[in-house]
């Protein structure tokens, strides 16, 4: 299928997501570029805190999430108030993963205090049409990250990243703002292989179109449930 009978509909929003490692600014590139979509990018570079947050977590985990919930709410107004109406959207991250790390690395004030204010900013966001969930196990993610090479991902400790996917896992089982497609990234190479990357497009395309039904008994897709949970509201 073209991407025509995508791109002809009115512009669609698509965030990428899962653990650290996974793949998913990688796919915002190239599912960007095959429907000359705008792309947004988690300003992780930017963070201050980040670097000592990987050496000490404790020290500087409320300033290194709140500086990355300001600047993810900031990305996303402007999201709502321009760009959406005009041409489509992939996002290598979806606005309420925010939580996810909170819930990790803050507890006792400084969550209730994060909790206050994520609640004022989600509620003020456009949703994507289409949340392209990637997973991989625990091997595969610390290879891809020695792979590419960024000084300070370097001393992301195994476990801190073991409890992160568990936690995405969570908080995918409780997610149902927007339709999932899951993806398992474990034995794919879209950046080498031409056939695993039309495999992916194809897939993440059919969902946006509605033509692929993107069902919990689905192998490949999920739509979870949304109950509530005391980590992920």
């Amino acid at each position: 299928m073209s991407e025509d009978s995508l791109v002809s509909k009115r512009p669609m929003y698509i965030a990428m997501e899962g653990p650290i490692g996974v793949g998913k600014t990688t796919l915002t590139n190239l599912l960007a570029e095959h429907l000359h979509a705008r792309t947004v990018y988690e300003q992780f570079e930017e963070n201050p805190f980040l670097r000592r947050f990987y050496e000490d977590r404790k020290s500087v985990a409320f300033q290194t999430q709140l500086f990355f919930l300001l600047c993810r709410f900031k990305q996303q107004q402007s999201i709502r108030q321009q760009d959406l109406f005009e041409q489509n959207i992939v996002s290598d991250y979806l606005f309420n993963k925010d939580r996810i790390f909170a819930c990790i690395n803050l507890d006792g004030d400084e969550l209730m205090l994060y909790d206050r204010i994520f609640d004022i900013m989600s509620p003020r966001l456009t949703r994507p049409d289409l949340v392209v969930y990637l997973t991989a196990p625990l091997e595969v993610l610390l290879s891809r990250i020695k792979k590419r090479g960024r000084e300070y991902e370097q001393s992301i400790e195994p476990d801190y990243l073991s409890t992160l996917s568990t936690a995405y896992q969570q908080f995918f089982a409780h997610f149902d703002s927007v339709p999932v497609l899951k993806i398992d990234t474990t034995h794919i190479d879209i950046v080498s292989n031409l056939e695993d990357r039309a495999s992916v497009m194809e897939q993440v395309l059919s969902a946006v179109r509605g033509n692929q039904s993107i069902g919990a008994a689905k192998e490949g897709a999920q739509v979870s449930a949304n109950t509530p949970s005391s980590l992920f509201t």
